[in-house]
């Protein structure tokens, strides 16, 4: 199935305005006026949310093996989660699951 290049920049600029609809519902519309307590304290939750349903299809099923399971990626996710637990501190959870992905892969291949 191929798609001509009208068609193509049809669904960009589609996906364009729609996104711009969306942000501007909510920045723009909303401007400088102060949000109730109960949506500001949903909002800091945004990127908890967000996250991990960025990054658990890259662990699941990963691009680089075929979408089968992975040792290197399931331990380099794990161990961010827990040095993330238990420090509480971003750059640990970080380095601790680059290390883990990167040891690992260099050991296993």
């Amino acid at each position: 199935m191929t798609q001509g290049a009208l068609e193509i920049w049809g669904i960009i600029l589609a996906l364009g305005v729609g996104t711009f609809l969306i942000r501007y519902s909510f920045l723009g519309l909303i401007g400088e006026r102060k949000l109730p307590d109960w949506v500001l304290r949903h909002l800091r939750y945004t990127p908890v949310a967000v996250l991990p349903a960025l990054v658990a299809p890259l662990v699941v099923w990963p691009e680089a093996t075929g979408g089968s399971f992975d040792l290197p990626r399931v331990a380099a996710a794990a161990a961010t989660l827990g040095a993330g637990y238990l420090s509480r501190n971003v750059l640990v959870a970080i380095a601790a699951g680059a290390g883990t992905l990167y040891g690992l892969l260099f050991l296993i291949g």
